[in-house]
Formats: C-alpha cells, sequence, structure tokens
C-alpha cells in the first residue's frame, strides 16, 4: 500500500469515535515498513479512523509541532488528543496502546498544540 493509499488525510469522524494518527515520512525506511502494519490494525480495530499524514507532504496541518521521530502517534477520542508520542514500530506495541485508550478516561495533558493538531487534522477532508 502507497501513502497515497491512506491521503489526504480525513478524519471526519463522529465526535466520540477513537482515530489514530500516524506523523511519517516518505523517506523514512522506518515508516515504510510500519505503514503496513499501522494499515493491518485498521482493519483490525474497525470502525476506528486510521489515518497517515506524511509530516513533509502536509507541513503546514502539522506545524508548528516538531516530529523529530518516527513514528509519531497521535490518537484522540473525537475532538480531545488522548495520546501522543513515539512509538517503537511494532504491531503489538501499537495494539496494546490502542486497547489501553479504549479503556481508559484519563485525560491528555501534553502541549496545547497537539489540541490545534487535532483540529486541524480532523478539519481537513
Amino acid at each position: 500500500m502507497s501513502t497515497s493509499d491512506l491521503a489526504p488525510p480525513s478524519l471526519a469522524a463522529t465526535p466520540s469515535e477513537l482515530w489514530v494518527a500516524c506523523l511519517c515520512a516518505q523517506w523514512c525506511g522506518t515508516c515504510r515498513d510500519y505503514q503496513s502494519l499501522f494499515t493491518q490494525l485498521q482493519a483490525e480495530f474497525a470502525p476506528m479512523k486510521f489515518v497517515w499524514v506524511d509530516i513533509e507532504d502536509h507541513a503546514d496541518w502539522v506545524d508548528p509541532i516538531e516530529v523529530e521521530n518516527f513514528p509519531t502517534l497521535l490518537m484522540a477520542q473525537g475532538e480531545v488528543p488522548v495520546f501522543f508520542g513515539t512509538l517503537t514500530p511494532h504491531i503489538e506495541t501499537l495494539r496494546r496502546l490502542i486497547q489501553s485508550q479504549l479503556q481508559s478516561d484519563t485525560p491528555f495533558k501534553g502541549d496545547p498544540a497537539v489540541w490545534d493538531l487535532v483540529t486541524r487534522l480532523r478539519s481537513q477532508s
């Protein structure tokens, strides 16, 4: 599957739907390898929303956040971020993170710019 198969991302979702955005770059070998794993989980966790965001193709959506390590995941419950950070590129790690977020009601305490990123990504169609 190519990057274009998942982009441009559309995060239009029901207000409470959990969605996962992977922030990567096409030039990154780890990202290219990880994309097929990410897509596998998309099928496993349907109807959750999964999107692949190339930080260079969509830099205007990601700025001012600096993504320096890959893969970086952003998870949100509707409009509310629930996770933002770098993850080891293993399918089991992402699966466990998703499962834990589905069972969690812990509020996000991270950078306010992440809230803005959620809004920007969700507004793209």
